[in-house]
């Protein structure tokens, strides 16, 4: 008797266990990309990492500042060269590049068909493969409630903040910095925000503008004072799974200086 009351009492053990870790979410009726990029525009950008070989990096920054501006000032090509680094304080000898393609994945394609017959882009990427240790990219696309990143003067230093998210985050993510981007836009030290697409998923890359360091931390510490931010950051840090800064410091034919 006690067998049998135990059997029949399983099923809803187990359902209540299950419910205690089963985490339930609204049901979403469209993708991410299409809920929080920007509706008017349908860029697509790709964010190249480089890390080259430290005896390499001169000349692998001088034959860079030769060849990308050509391509982004090229009508034929329907991309522009958003920023070009070095890093300066993270990973070293590394260069990183951010391009925008108007009109998405189909300017993508044909931008690679087109330096595919450039002899010159050709001969640069060979000569490019000699001064490398590794390099990876992603595809991204840009937050609705973030700055467009356009060309700024300088001199600045500029941060890319990466963070990878856990999965399933990413709207809960977008639903609160679309309430703290306000907290930091006082200094127009706001350059961009992305998500990636294609490469390592859950990914956000928040890339900031500043005069030094020593104003970078005096904004930073500053958003500490406005009423709201500290509840923001207590409800996004448990989204993030691994968050990196990169300072970076722009090659002088980047548009943003």
């Amino acid at each position: 008797m006690r067998r049998l009351t135990s059997s029949n009492n399983r099923p809803r053990e187990d359902s209540w266990l299950k419910s205690l870790f089963v985490r339930k979410v609204d049901p979403r009726k469209d993708a991410h990309s299409n809920l929080l990029a920007k509706k008017e525009t349908s860029s697509l950008y790709k964010l190249q990492f480089h890390n080259v070989k430290p005896e390499c990096l001169d000349a692998y920054n001088k034959i860079c500042q030769e060849v990308l501006p050509k391509i982004h000032e090229d009508k034929h090509y329907p991309c522009t060269l958003v920023g070009t680094w070095n890093t300066w304080y993270g990973e070293q000898d590394q260069a990183v590049h951010l391009w925008r393609y108007e009109g998405g994945y189909p300017a993508l394609t044909e931008v690679m068909n087109k330096l595919r017959e450039n002899q010159e882009f050709v001969s640069f990427r060979k000569a490019r493969s000699d001064m490398l240790l590794s390099r990876k990219n992603q595809l991204l696309l840009e937050f609705s409630f973030w700055n467009e990143p356009v060309p700024r003067s300088g001199p600045n230093i500029y941060e890319l903040r990466s963070y990878q998210l856990r999965p399933g985050t990413m709207i809960e993510w977008g639903n609160y910095w679309a309430r703290a981007i306000r907290f930091r836009q006082d200094g127009n030290e706001a350059v961009g925000g992305f998500f990636s697409q294609i490469g390592q998923l859950y990914m956000v890359h928040h890339l900031w503008a500043y005069k030094d360091l020593q104003t970078r931390e005096d904004i930073r510490n500053a958003a500490w004072h406005k009423h709201g931010w500290e509840e923001l950051v207590y409800y996004t840090v448990p989204l993030i799974q691994e968050m990196e800064s990169r300072i970076m410091i722009p090659l002088k034919t980047s548009p943003l200086q």
